[in-house]
């Protein structure tokens, strides 16, 4: 098993490879564009962006989770394909929808006309307002492995603290959040990761970030050796965050000892809090979900009116469905002996490979895809636009997601188990395929539901190493975004929307099939 991730680990350090050759071709322009007062600036701005988003994630995430799973809220099962949903949508199109939205005559205006006279609406450009549309893109990452975790959790904890008279508040503050901390530092490691390495959204609502300025200075190809040497930083930085994570994490354990509950707790009864508890969901799910997706349709219903070429989106449905389904594979099984090693490894080894598996998220997907342009051409070239590389590079992208949620839930599984299953004349795989695997499968289908979703959207690395003719939704999105034919845009871009639906139903089913951790 450590093998196994060793290598996993080993693909993932490729693109650092190839900044590295890039740096050392030359190296005095490489210090100097680290070495500027810029680039202070901009590392000082990308902090303090990644710290807003995933705070705000945070905020909106757990408390979603632990409504839709340990409250009789009614409707829960559609709110929470609702609240997943907005990981469907690219973060460049959310930006444009925010953008129409907000424009003069446009939905927000109008509605705000309806209820209020306004003169104008606050300036949805600049900081807080790309931190705005990124919270409302990247929540879900928190509600979902949070929710994951919370249907892993022994109901007794619950039950007991309840018998003790503590009020539902009490138990979410003292019971909930600690025992759920992995998960929830699990996906707001990823939203760290996420907001520091965005780019569409941040460029369209005008932040100057890292990654804006690593796309700039690639445009500018004479000059490759600064890009790369603002990416290492940012590379750095993404380090940085993943140290920060482990720091702060306990060395408490997450799993019962001795004999658990196998039956679903008692959901916590919101009585008067029923209507708010609707009305905190819906409101999210508004921005979230609700305002790009009226702004998508309206743009829709526009291109369909002018004849769309159908034809052409059904085949680029085609390649984001083969191209997503196959990444979601690879990557489960590529986290599968990470997850595994960095949950049940209390040495530097294990910390080293979880660490490791971050790190491709961090990096803004141009980086990730001329690193691997950079191996095929002169290394495999066999693999040079094929599909394979394409898969290689979103799995190099994409593991945090299928490693944090899974690792999450192995940790809340009693280690004594496998022990038990072993002395019983178990091998180690068969201890794990038998015991464990039926106990962590939730997190299983959570990471590649989030792998699903957030590779059908995926368009840097798309560009570069997709094979000859082959397209994806995200690229038609972008192709008709980019030269501002937003009708045509928006025809893609729902697709995408509704071909994440059978994902999440699959998901909520998987969540539905498994038992409490408590055995």
């Amino acid at each position: 098993m450590a093998v196994a991730a060793a290598i996993a680990c080993v693909a993932i350090l490729l693109p650092f490879a190839y900044l590295v050759v890039r740096v050392a071709e030359d190296g005095g322009i490489a210090v100097g564009a680290i070495i500027t007062t810029r680039s202070a600036v901009l590392l000082a701005r990308t902090l303090a962006f990644g710290a807003v988003v995933t705070g705000g994630a945070i905020l909106v995430g757990v408390p979603l989770a632990w409504i839709t799973t340990r409250t009789n809220l009614a409707g829960r099962r559609v709110w929470t394909i609702v609240h997943a949903l907005p990981l469907a949508i690219p973060t460049y199109v959310a930006a444009y929808a925010f953008l129409g939205a907000y424009a003069p005559r446009g939905l927000v205006y109008t509605l705000g006309r309806l209820i209020a006279p306004i003169a104008q609406l606050p300036d949805l450009t600049g900081f807080f307002g790309a931190a705005f549309v990124l919270t409302c893109a990247t929540y879900p990452y928190v509600f979902l492995a949070t929710r994951a975790s919370l249907i892993r959790l022994d109901p007794s904890f619950e039950e007991a603290a309840r018998g003790l008279g503590l009020s539902p508040g009490a138990v979410f503050r003292r019971v909930i959040v600690p025992w759920t901390r992995p998960a929830i530092a699990s996906g707001a490691l990823i939203v760290a990761l996420y907001a520091i390495s965005d780019f569409g959204a941040v460029a369209l609502l005008r932040v100057d970030t890292f990654s804006r300025a690593i796309y700039l200075q690639y445009q500018a190809s004479f000059d490759r050796a600064a890009a790369a040497a603002l990416a290492l930083v940012l590379a750095g930085l993404a380090m940085a965050v993943v140290e920060l994570d482990a720091r702060t994490r306990t060395r408490a354990r997450y799993f019962r000892i001795g004999s658990g509950a196998s039956r679903p707790g008692g959901a916590a009864s919101l009585g008067r809090w029923q209507v708010p508890a609707q009305m905190l969901l819906g409101a999210v799910a508004l921005f979230s979900l609700g305002i790009p997706l009226a702004v998508l349709a309206y743009w829709a219903i526009t291109a369909i009116r002018f004849q769309a070429d159908f034809g052409r989106l059904l085949t680029a449905s085609v390649g984001s469905l083969q191209a997503a389904s196959l990444t979601a594979i690879v990557a489960t099984l590529a986290a599968a002996p990470i997850a595994i090693v960095s949950a049940r490894s209390s040495g530097r080894f294990g910390a080293l490979i979880e660490r490791t598996s971050y790190l491709g998220y961090a990096l803004p997907g141009i980086v990730v895809a001329l690193s691997l342009v950079f191996f095929a051409a002169n290394y495999a070239f066999w693999l040079y636009q094929s599909l394979g590389l394409l898969v290689f590079a979103y799995t190099i992208r994409h593991l945090p997601q299928a490693v944090g949620t899974l690792r999450a839930v192995i940790l809340q599984v009693n280690p004594h188990t496998e022990e038990a299953a072993r002395s019983l004349g178990r091998s180690a795989v068969g201890a794990w395929r038998d015991v464990v695997l039926p106990v962590v499968w939730p997190g299983i289908w959570t990471g590649a539901a989030l792998v699903f979703l957030t590779t059908m959207k995926e368009l840097p690395a798309t560009l570069l190493l997709s094979p000859t003719g082959y397209r994806t939704l995200a690229v038609l999105t972008w192709q008709a975004a980019s030269e501002g034919f937003f009708a045509e845009a928006a025809i893609p871009a729902f697709i995408l929307v509704v071909a994440s639906i059978p994902p999440l139903a699959i998901l909520l089913r998987g969540e539905s099939s498994g038992r409490p951790v408590g055995e």
